[in-house]
């Protein structure tokens, strides 16, 4: 493989690997705000 194959294969990786991060980070966000509301008396859910 060349270099620049191997450069373009890990700027993919690297921004996938962002990308699920932040959607990992966003549903951890999503889950708080609904167990929140739950324990608030807001249950209706």
């Amino acid at each position: 493989m060349h270099d620049d194959d191997e450069d373009l294969i890990r700027r993919r990786q690297r921004s996938r690997a962002r990308v699920m991060a932040l959607l990992l980070a966003a549903f951890a966000i999503l889950m708080f705000a609904i167990t929140i509301v739950k324990i608030q008396g807001g249950g209706a859910l």
